[in-house]
């Protein structure tokens, strides 16, 4: 039953890259950006309930009162798919930091470019970096919150790694709160593998981190440990300790 609630997924996740790219691209560009993310999120809400329908999650979401009323960076443990979905639809508008491969899918990253993202080419982190702390402050400057993921890639429920600071140097730079986010959602969409799960998808939003007169250090370290003790408690698979520090870690 999961195979093929997971082949009906995959037929309505290809159709509606294409139905939307046709109906939302050639209108996208003449309008102006908050408009424009409201009308190319369409493409995400409907792939969210799609997900829901298809493939028998259901969706908790708890703390959604504490989303900030002006811009943010948002930091979140990166599993999979969907929550570079979600979370674009959590609190628009959000400019996300991405791989620029991305950009180049037909398509689909054509309605990338129309949102304004930080895309970064991952064979030169140290260009990479630079170009998150600048581009980002700028975003923040301009209305957008920013999404980085602080792990820099996908990683498996279950699997933990150092965390990156790229995003608490721009939230205390930009003297904006930092909103951390916590999820299980590789459980119920792998991310080495198309078949899917159903059951409880959980989101946690904590309340925003402050950063005036604080270290980045000090405020990615709060994060950690907040998304670690949330994830603890939402995950069906056990948590591990802490990653050893990784040489030239990514950011994301």
């Amino acid at each position: 039953m999961n195979v093929l609630r997971s082949l009906l997924f995959y037929v309505g996740y290809f159709l509606a890259v294409f139905v939307f790219g046709a109906l939302l691209l050639p209108v996208a560009p003449l309008l102006a950006l908050p408009a424009r993310y409201r009308l190319l999120n369409l493409y995400n809400h409907f792939l969210t309930a799609w997900f829901r329908w298809t493939c028998g999650v259901t969706y908790r979401v708890r703390g959604r009162e504490h989303l900030p009323e002006g811009p943010c960076v948002i930091l979140a443990n990166h599993q999979c798919e969907w929550e570079t979905i979600f979370l674009q639809i959590l609190k628009p508008p959000v400019c996300t930091v991405l791989k620029q491969e991305l950009l180049r899918i037909p398509v689909f990253g054509w309605g990338l470019r129309l949102l304004h993202p930080i895309a970064l080419d991952r064979s030169k982190p140290a260009r990479a970096m630079k170009q998150v702390l600048t581009q980002g402050v700028v975003r923040l400057q301009e209305g957008l919150s920013v999404l980085i993921f602080p792990e820099g890639t996908r990683v498996d429920p279950g699997q933990r790694r150092r965390y990156n600071k790229s995003g608490a140097v721009i939230a205390c730079r930009a003297g904006v709160p930092v909103l951390p986010v916590a999820h299980n959602a590789g459980e119920r969409w792998p991310g080495r593998h198309w078949v899917k799960n159903p059951g409880l998808l959980n989101v946690v939003v904590g309340e925003p981190i402050e950063t005036a007169g604080r270290t980045p250090e000090e405020v990615l370290a709060e994060v950690e440990a907040w998304i670690e003790a949330r994830l603890a408690e939402i995950s069906e698979v056990p948590r591990p300790q802490a990653a050893k520090p990784a040489v030239g870690a990514s950011t994301g």
